[in-house]
């Protein structure tokens, strides 16, 4: 049977994803969604036309991973569409997060996505695509952002690696690096900070940015970068000097401090 699996299905460009493979992509049979939350894994079966498997899963489990390939041994799928959108940011200096959301980020965004990658490869159809949610933080050290930003260059780098790896076996690897987007991403990461203001300047539609990462895995792009002004941003990240960056980076974080201020 062909499957697509999707993790983070419960919310945000997991959720959208699932979305976009249903109307887009005949031959997916059936859906496997994995996440915590089973009310939203049933709300969003509802909203998909083919047949679902629904896991109620917390993948920072401890037995995840072993639960995870005990399943796919046990129903040995033909997996058209792996999409690992599952991951968690929380803003704010490393010596004042706490040590659980930090590495938190890094059992989640990396741990769990290299698993899931690794143990799903064997069960990947000929002609089958892997896409895996980046982020455009990747492109960049950032300060008060810094163990995401890092988790996802991990996430780009180990995408576009793997999928030069399996060059002539038919699977291919996309890694999505959307800049800000219009999801609850940010009500989880601003629990431990502000987001800088101009970064609204740049927030996204979820379902545009899902719908370019869809057509750029199915054209077997290693990577989807959607607009203009993250485009942009990749190339400034490559050519400008960290050190430059970063104290540009200081001059427009106290001006958005200010404009919070004055707005209270």
């Amino acid at each position: 049977m062909n499957i697509a699996i999707i993790t983070g299905a419960t919310s945000g460009m997991g959720r959208r994803m699932a979305v976009e493979l249903n109307d887009q992509i005949p031959n997916i049979q059936e859906f496997w969604l994995f996440g915590r939350r089973m009310d939203r894994l049933r709300e969003l079966e509802r909203m998909l036309s083919k047949p679902c498997r629904l896991f109620q899963e917390d993948l920072l489990d401890d037995n995840f991973l072993d639960n995870y390939e005990k399943t796919l041994s046990r129903e040995n799928p033909d997996i058209v569409f792996l999409v690992n959108a599952a991951g968690f940011g929380k803003i704010g200096a490393i010596r004042s997060l706490s040590l659980k959301d930090q590495l938190g980020m890094v059992d989640l965004n990396i741990r769990a996505l290299t698993g899931i990658c690794k143990l799903s490869l064997t069960y990947m159809a000929a002609h089958s695509r892997i896409i895996n949610f980046a982020s455009a933080a990747a492109f960049l050290a950032q300060p008060s952002f810094a163990v995401y930003a890092a988790t996802k260059s991990y996430v780009l780098s180990f995408s576009r690696s793997l999928n030069d790896e399996l060059h002539g076996s038919g699977c291919y690897v996309t890694a999505v690096c959307p800049g800000p987007v219009k999801t609850e991403f940010f009500d989880i990461a601003e629990t431990t900070g502000k987001i800088p203001i101009y970064k609204y300047l740049f927030m996204a539609d979820p379902g545009e940015v899902c719908r370019k990462a869809l057509v750029d895995s199915i054209t077997k792009s290693d990577m989807s970068v959607y607009g203009a002004g993250m485009k942009v941003f990749m190339l400034f990240a490559k050519l400008m000097p960290t050190k430059l960056i970063f104290l540009m980076m200081r001059c427009l974080n106290h001006f958005s401090d200010q404009k919070n201020r004055n707005d209270l």
